[in-house]
């Protein structure tokens, strides 16, 4: 009988996602959190057999969420599940400790498969993900820009590049506008870039965003 918590901002969500999983495995029960502090609250109480992670919480954001968790429980298995393209997280994610890593677009069955994977201590990676994990061992390390960011400073890239402005990147992250412009600031001069418009240019070249 398994215990999973599922931490996602958004109440239907987490409904949603309770209810395939109590349909198709033998659940003894499934908590709910809406941010990264009522996670760990739950986690100190208790014990789980899988985390479902949202990559996009209120607050601390599911990749530093991510490495605190692993910090304090290093063997709980972490499925991350994001919206976003698997190229704007599942390597960092990876890297950071997660087991896994799945598109909230993904079917129910695909779900299921990740949670019995990671529940018997073992890993689920799609093939777009092994994809991309075979792509990065070609690399050499540090062979592109923007590998060099921080987590925080590749969400900021990613927004921008995206077409989001500072104030609406501010908002979603709750940051101040003026930390942003500082995060702007920092990863065009660790890339060696001067404007948005180069920051999109880029991402659209290695794939970054669709």
């Amino acid at each position: 009988m398994l215990k999973i918590v599922i931490a996602d901002d958004h109440p239907l969500i987490r409904k949603g996602l309770k209810q395939i999983l109590g349909e198709s495995l033998y659940i003894e029960k499934v908590e709910e959190a809406g941010d990264g502090e009522e996670l760990m609250g739950l986690l100190r109480k208790g014990t789980y057999d899988v985390v479902v992670l949202d990559i996009s919480l209120p607050g601390k954001d599911g990749l530093e969420l991510l490495k605190d968790l692993k910090h304090q429980y290093p063997t709980l298995p972490v499925l991350i599940l994001s919206i976003q393209p698997e190229e704007q997280y599942a390597i960092r994610a990876l890297r950071s400790g997660a087991s896994g890593c799945l598109n909230k677009a993904s079917a129910p069955e695909e779900l299921v498969a990740a949670i019995r994977r990671l529940a018997s201590g073992g890993t689920y990676i799609t093939p777009t993900v092994e994809e991309l994990l075979l792509k990065d061992l070609k690399r050499t390390k540090g062979e592109l820009p923007h590998q060099s960011l921080s987590d925080r400073e590749y969400q900021v890239f990613i927004l921008l590049a995206s077409g989001k402005t500072p104030s609406e990147i501010a908002c979603k992250l709750s940051l101040s506008v003026k930390t942003v412009s500082t995060y702007r600031a920092r990863l065009l001069e660790k890339m060696g870039l001067k404007t948005n418009a180069e920051l999109t240019q880029y991402a659209f070249k290695h794939g970054l965003i669709r």
